[in-house]
């Protein structure tokens, strides 16, 4: 099991055999997890708690899952977006994050555009500041994630 978070997000990711061990696992991670909550005043809400099966290989298994926060069934999707916009689908193509993406800087590129030409046109360093301060970003975040997964 590892566990990630960042600001208010945290990502529980379970490595098993099956996808009843697994279950089995979150579940009672999420038991330890929600009783360290309430010693801490804090609640998670089961309402913006996803839960997602990541795999690449088809499974003869059932694949839909039974896992509680609360006591309250989680709700189990194919693609979730975590943290500053990435997107992860559940065979981890990032297909989606690349459409979601390259829509963003499409109406980025378009704004600027518009932008240009109540202007009278943008000399080519202004375009190239807000290139590599807007557009660039938005290509090269969660990179990092991308490459690893595809190790």
């Amino acid at each position: 099991m590892e566990t990630v978070a960042f600001s208010d997000d945290l990502v529980i990711m379970i490595k098993a055999d099956t996808i009843r061990e697994a279950e089995n696992i979150a579940n009672v991670e999420l038991s330890i997890i929600s009783a360290w909550a309430k010693d801490n005043k804090i609640r998670f809400s089961e309402q913006k708690s996803k839960v997602m099966l990541l795999t690449r290989r088809e499974r003869k298994e059932e694949k839909e899952t039974e896992i509680y926060l609360n006591n309250k069934l989680l709700l189990q999707v194919h693609s979730l977006k975590y943290v500053l916009g990435d997107k992860f689908d559940s065979k981890l193509s990032f297909r989606e994050h690349t459409n979601y993406m390259a829509e963003k800087c499409t109406k980025l590129i378009s704004a600027l555009s518009q932008s240009a030409k109540l202007n009278c046109g943008l000399k080519h360093a202004a375009l190239k500041t807000i290139y590599t301060g807007e557009i660039l970003p938005l290509l090269l975040y969660g990179a990092p994630v991308w490459k690893k997964s595809h190790i």
